[in-house]
């Protein structure tokens, strides 16, 4: 049960490449059935296992220097496999409340405004590229505060206060857009 970086004495080196590649070829060739086995037992539909058997062995490739050697190679693998399907079931819950919202969505009928498309997409350009962002992912993409903060790369709290400022900025700006001309488009 020795990493690579405890038989360097701590220090971890990289072993060179082609000694990686069989050693990871090693790995997979001694554990690929028992970590598929693994997850089919864990999956409710099997066409998603390949994927997760994949993401596993990408991890355990990437971290080849973290694998521990001999028995300790599978629990390892395990506890790999089991942050994998628990990302994978997250993932899972998102879409399928994504398809519930969906669902349950009001269906537009007749025919839309066209002069309020137009002017809401005028008081859109308007904005700046920071509030349509932010706008945008919450009211789109229809993610938490949280989850904006991971793709803006800043706090929830940030988050929570640029998404109330944008709102305010684009509430003015809907106010006071002109209306259009009799067919015209912004």
């Amino acid at each position: 049960m020795t990493s690579v970086a405890e038989e360097t004495g701590g220090a971890v080196h990289a072993p060179p490449a082609g000694e990686q590649l069989v050693r990871f070829e090693e790995l997979f060739a001694a554990h690929h059935e028992r970590v598929l086995a693994y997850l089919l037992r864990r999956v409710t539909n099997s066409g998603d296992v390949d994927d997760l058997v994949a993401e596993t062995f990408l991890t355990a490739w990437r971290r080849l220097g973290d694998v521990p050697g001999g028995e300790g190679a599978l629990p390892w693998l395990y506890a790999v496999a089991r942050r994998v399907l628990a990302n994978h079931r997250r993932r899972e819950q998102t879409r399928l409340a994504l398809v519930d919202k969906l669902r349950t969505a009001p269906v537009h009928t007749g025919h839309p405004d066209p002069e309020g498309a137009a002017l809401t997409a005028a008081a859109w350009r308007e904005l700046p590229e920071r509030d349509r962002e932010v706008l945008a992912l919450i009211a789109w993409e229809g993610l938490e505060a949280d989850q904006v903060a991971v793709v803006l790369g800043c706090s929830r709290n940030a988050v929570r206060i640029r998404l109330h400022r944008a709102k305010r900025r684009f509430e003015k700006l809907l106010r006071s857009t002109p209306a259009l001309p009799e067919g015209g488009a912004a």
